[in-house]
């Protein structure tokens, strides 16, 4: 399986990534070992995310949320947590 992800920072901002492992990538993000710009912005929480077949399905989708405003990926959280 692999993962688009949305992950709320310490500071109130978000961060989208994708991976297969979700697990371990969340785990590595608050080590300050994933993304340089989570490293600085630990704790990290994950508030959302769509499983995928295929790398591509979940990159592509990356790709779109990551272009989307902040509203936008809010209104994304908000229906996938109710």
């Amino acid at each position: 399986m692999n993962y688009t992800y949305i992950l709320k920072c310490a500071d109130g901002t978000l961060y989208t990534g994708w991976t297969n492992d979700i697990e371990k990538r969340i785990r590595e993000h608050n080590a300050g070992r994933g993304a340089k710009y989570t490293r600085s912005r630990t704790p990290v929480e994950l508030v959302y995310y769509e499983i995928f077949e295929t790398k591509q399905e979940a990159m592509k989708r990356e790709y779109a949320i990551k272009h989307m405003g902040r509203a936008k990926k809010e209104a994304l959280i908000y229906a996938g947590n109710s």
